[in-house]
């Protein structure tokens, strides 16, 4: 076994040292592939990658950033902390159409109008890159990964002679509402986008950056010039169009559903406890358990990872920390003064929160509004019945 281990290691070597030296025929093409959203939250963005096709060498090869190793040490902590390298692929084209074709996502291919030097060059980048030692990079969802790469290396490939023009249809945009434009805002995954994400996403994108998602890479690619006036891409191509998904995600357990029954539970407790004035503790230890659990968890995405998307995220008005430090005052039937106090701050914060979002700060997720009601009548219902405790 060690043996063979051995030997196939050798050919890769020496198969990767002769791609390095591998000078492409003038019938070459290099292109840009754009790969549609797929059903689940880590492919509804899509994905973007360099195809080589050198018929006179039977060169047939996809390049694309985006590729992870399970076997990584730590995956799953480096994952979280935004501390895992991703990795360059390379993939036969074969391969690369069969599993996008078995997933039902359309391919779209967009021929680069390169000269035949700058088709090398960006070739041999791309070799380079995919050497063991140069693979593996930090990703950012926003400003590294699998579509801006492709942007950057084209761009080097070609001494920056490229002019990305603004599509006549693109308007101003925040990142939050080129995220919306693939995630539903009444799914679960826009709700934890916008729970997890920062105010720091809601500032207006500059057009280039509109380039974090693989579907503008084709859009700007398609009205892209070179410095001689000519188009970027010579010809457009649909490889294959996905058929209609009939998926949807149910709506009875949609986050304004699940979100919304909460809320109600949440006000009838609340009704039923002023009409016979009481309190039932095990409600308010679960609403300050949770919350302050997520506050917790919102602020260690905000201060303890590198990701640049969860900074100054001020869902913590609602989802506090230090909402765990009432958990053993709530158990006693009789308060200290302090708490009634907190309870007055939590309730400012849920003002400050809604200024917050009118003035657009920070946009929130839509299907929380039922629950930050919900806990503010709460609030003022326990500030209300600790008084006359």
């Amino acid at each position: 076994m060690k043996l063979k281990l051995l030997f196939y290691s050798l050919l890769l070597s020496a198969f990767l040292g002769f791609s390095q030296e591998l000078q492409l025929s003038e019938s070459a093409q290099i292109s840009v592939l754009t790969i549609g959203s797929g059903d689940n939250l880590n492919d509804a963005f899509g994905h973007n990658a360099f195809r080589i096709k050198d018929p006179s060498l039977a060169l047939d090869v996809t390049y694309g950033y985006g590729g992870y190793d399970f076997d990584t040490p730590n995956f799953y902590l480096k994952f979280a902390q935004g501390k895992l390298e991703y990795l360059i692929t390379r993939h036969s084209f074969s391969e690369f159409y069969r599993t996008y074709v078995y997933f039902n996502r359309s391919i779209k291919e967009q021929v680069l109008n390169l000269t035949q030097a700058q088709k090398q060059t960006l070739y041999n980048a791309l070799v380079e890159n995919y050497k063991p030692e140069n693979r593996g990079y930090l990703y950012d969802f926003f400003f590294d990964n699998c579509a801006t790469r492709i942007r950057d290396v084209v761009q080097s490939a070609t001494n920056n002679s490229v002019t990305f023009n603004i599509p006549e249809d693109v308007g101003e945009k925040t990142f939050r509402d080129l995220i919306y434009e693939h995630v539903g805002k009444n799914s679960w995954g826009s709700f934890g986008i916008d729970l997890c994400l920062g105010s720091v996403i809601d500032r207006k994108a500059t057009p280039d950056e509109y380039m974090f998602l693989p579907s503008y890479i084709h859009e700007f690619f398609e009205g892209a010039t070179l410095s001689n006036g000519e188009r970027l891409v010579s010809e457009n191509r649909v490889l294959y169009s996905a058929e209609e998904n009939k998926y949807s995600e149910g709506f009875i357990v949609s986050p304004l559903i699940v979100i919304g029954l909460i809320s109600l539970l949440i006000l009838w407790v609340t009704y039923r406890n002023y009409q016979k004035q009481k309190r039932s503790k095990w409600l308010d230890i679960a609403i300050f358990s949770i919350t302050g659990l997520i506050g917790i968890f919102l602020l260690l995405l905000w201060f303890a990872t590198d990701h640049s998307g969860t900074a100054q995220n001020y869902n913590l008005l609602w989802a506090f920390p230090l909402n765990l430090i009432l958990l053993a005052p709530l158990i006693k039937t009789q308060s200290k003064p302090w708490v009634r106090r907190y309870l007055k701050f939590l309730v400012i914060s849920l003002v400050l929160l809604t200024f917050h979002w009118m003035m657009g700060i920070q946009v929130y997720a839509l299907t929380l509004i039922p629950l930050l009601l919900a806990i503010a009548i709460r609030y003022i219902y326990l500030i209300s019945f600790l008084k006359k405790a």
